[in-house]
Parts: C-alpha cells; structure tokens; sequence
C-alpha cells in the first residue's frame, strides 16, 4: 500500500492545550478545511472567541467539568472515540451502537508541571498541575495511531493544516507523531516521579537531599536530541547534543557568534564554567583539553583574564574561557587578540559581541545561569553512580582549619595561594591526583 493509501481524513478533532500558541490559526484552519472541533474549558473559550464553531467536551459527554476541572475528558464517549480502532469491523459497530463518533485527530499539550516547580511554588500548587486528563488522551490517541494521528507540539500545526487539506496524515506519519507523543508524555511522568521521590517532598532537580546523602529511591531523566555534532571526541566517533528540556544549562546557551559547536568544545565549556563560578570575585578560567591552562580572580574579568592567560599563556592558546560576569569590551579586546575556541558568559557588555566577531570562527556564547545541579552521574554497564557534586567545604576547605604536617607554616598570603588552588581540580572537572601551582 502506497503512503497515500494509509492517509485517514480528518473529519473530528478534539483540541485541549494548556499552551495556546497558535491556537486561533489552527481551530480557523480547521473549520475551513471541514473539520468539527470539540473542545474543554478554556480552549473552547478561546476557539469561539475566534469565530469558530466548537463543541464543548460536557455537552459530548452529558456531564460537567468538575472538582475545579480535575475532571473533564474522563469519560467513555471521550476516550472511545479516541481509542477505537477503524480498522476493525466490531469496534466501528460497538460506536455506532453506543452512538459515538470517532475522533481522526487529537491536539494536547500538558499542564507546566516543571515549569510551576522551578518557579518555587508550593507542593499545593505544583500537585495541581499534575496533569491527568491530557496525558491519558495523549497516550491513547498515540497507542491508535492507525487511526488517529496525535499532535502536542505547537510547531506543527501547520503541518496538521496541510494535512487536514490534503486527505489526512499517512501512517507513517501518525507513527512519528504518536513518538512525539509518548517521548512528551515520558518526559512528564519522569518530572512528577522525581519531584516526588526527592526526599524533601518536591525539589525543582530530585536530586537536592544529595548533600545529606538522603537518596531517592527512583531518579530518572529523559533527553530529547538537540543537535547532531560534526564527531565525538575523535573523529571516527559519531555524536550528538542531548537537552533535558529544563531551558538552562550550557545545553540551552544562545550562540551569538561562530562556528558549530563541537563535542570537544562542549566538555571544555563545561569544565570551565564550572571552574569560573567558584568565585564571588570576578574569575576567569581557560580551559584546553580538558585541562585547566589558567584561572584568576581580579578587580575585573580584563585583570582577571590577563592573570588567567598569564598563567600558561602557550597552553592557552586554542583554549576555550568561561567568566562569571558579562564580558567588558576591554576585555574582548584581549581575547581578540589570542587564538580562542570559545568564550562563555553570562552576558556581554555593548560592543563586547562585535570586537570578538573579528575573529570569524570563535564560538561565542551566552548563558545567563550559573551551574546549578547538585549531583553528577556517571554511565556503568547496567547502571549509574550518581554523587554530589565536589564543592567548597566550610570546615575541610577552610584554611582555618588546616593543621601542619611538617615543615615551616605558611604566612596568611601563602595559605591563601594554596587555598586557591585546592579548589581548582574538582571544579574544573579534575581528578584529585593532579599538581597545581598558584601565585598572587
């Protein structure tokens, strides 16, 4: 059978969103292509406001949207006609006995569960949108996909137009978005799980009760892939950039300027940022090779970054630097004047972009939020480990509380050099075994 053959016409949509971009645009593109639109709550609101005929979700149902909309698409004469297969000759029958009309197309996203986390609600707040309706008429129109085709992603409602005008979407089309689908409602499920398996009752990451070594018992995270690199870290290994869909993180930096982004540029960048960050003061650090070449602290990221490339000025070179403040055009001047890979900050003063832009191929980018995650993983065949994060020790790392094992004692200038450098390697993404020199 050609895909032509697999389309199914789209006569029936049932549209609930809590995200209504492009909501008008596709309820009228619809209706001019013929299809009948039911529709709950405040999505059918915003459906007739625009002109459009709509049929609301009760008066299928015969029964109210109830327990402040906790309960509206749960019914049979919803979900039977989201789950009944056109291909079988009984289940055509058992609708037209129950008289219920099948839907060829259902259009929903879901509830900002993360987003109302991240945003420091209460447990209240964010338990409420916990959404149960929408990820059930999502999975049951994606487990149907042979006859419905589901869609939760406003970036493709032109697509559902043209589709709605041009006979329907073929089955293999209707498999990529029922895909879609189960990979928008895993990333949920995940979400909700960790918010509640966190030992505090409901942390934005799952994983803050790490530093007291209170551990979930269920972490779990999802990906969605972003970008496919050139390579990995050599050349004949293929690689790509996975996000976790959180909108923060270096995954999520807005590049300004430069080439595509490299696997190897992405595990300096980090490694530098992390190193960068450590500091209330202006700090900067480069980074080659996974390997500190220099980091400084100054009055300013300009003194700062001269400190830093003091450091190991011939390793520098083709190094990638992080700050952690908006990078000064006098600063900028200096970096364009040195072969760099790539520099990250949180933001650029004017006319910091356009002096870096002088070099065609430095990778510059912008990320506004400091490294945030409390815990790190590492993959083992069968599993992974998961620790927290190596970070200052009010009582270990403090000077203060250093006790000499031999030698003469170190003056306070001494003590604060060593201090410095003690910090440096699990920052920067180091193994403890490692020698560093600091001066000044």
């Amino acid at each position: 059978m050609t895909a032509e053959g697999t389309k199914r016409p789209i006569r029936r949509a049932l549209v609930s969103v809590y995200d209504k971009t492009g909501l008008e645009e596709l309820a009228q593109g619809l209706h001019a292509a013929g299809v009948q639109l039911v529709s709950t709550g405040s999505t059918a609101a915003k459906i007739a406001a625009a002109g459009v005929p709509v049929t609301k979700v009760e008066e299928l149902t015969g029964f109210p949207e109830c327990l402040d909309g906790r309960v509206k698409t749960l019914h049979p004469r919803v979900h039977a006609g989201i789950l009944a297969d056109q291909r079988l000759d009984a289940h055509r029958d058992q609708l037209a006995e129950l008289g219920v009309e099948p839907f060829e197309l259902v259009v929903v996203n879901l509830y900002p569960f993360r987003e109302t986390v991240a945003s420091g609600a209460s447990p209240d707040e964010c338990v409420e949108q916990i959404d149960i309706g929408g990820p059930s008429m999502v999975r049951a129109a994606a487990k149907n996909h042979p006859s419905v085709a589901v869609v939760v992603n406003p970036a493709a409602y032109g697509d559902v137009l043209k589709a709605a005008a041009d006979g329907g979407f073929d089955l293999e089309r209707r498999k990529r978005l029922a895909a879609e689908a189960f990979q928008h409602t895993a990333a949920y499920d995940v979400a909700v799980a960790n918010w509640f398996a966190d030992a505090r009752g409901g942390a934005a990451d799952g994983h803050s009760a790490a530093d007291e070594g209170d551990w979930p018992d269920f972490t779990g995270a999802t990906f969605t892939r972003q970008q496919v690199l050139r390579y990995g870290e050599n050349p004949h290994q293929p690689a790509a950039l996975y996000s976790d869909g959180s909108g923060t993180g270096l995954a999520h930096a807005e590049q300004l300027h430069g080439k595509e982004m490299s696997y190897n540029n992405y595990v300096d960048t980090e490694a530098a940022r992390r190193a960068a960050y450590d500091h209330a003061d202006p700090c900067v650090a480069i980074i080659k090779h996974a390997n500190p070449c220099g980091i400084a602290t100054g009055a300013d990221v300009a003194e700062a970054h001269r400190k830093a490339h003091a450091c190991d000025s011939l390793s520098a070179f083709g190094g990638v630097i992080a700050v952690n403040r908006p990078v000064s055009v006098a600063m900028a001047e200096q970096v364009a004047e040195i072969f760099t890979e790539v520099i990250v900050a949180p933001a650029y003063e004017d006319g910091a972009v356009e002096v870096l832009a002088r070099k065609k191929n430095i990778r510059v980018l912008r990320c506004a939020d400091a490294p945030a995650v409390a815990t790190e993983r590492r993959p083992i065949e069968g599993g992974t480990l998961v620790q927290a994060k190596d970070r200052f020790q009010a009582e270990g790392d403090d000077p203060a509380n250093w006790t000499l094992a031999s030698g003469e004692a170190l003056d306070a200038d001494g003590l604060a050099e060593l201090a410095f450098a003690w910090r440096r390697p699990a920052r920067a993404g180091q193994v403890q075994t490692r020698s560093l020199l600091a001066k000044d």
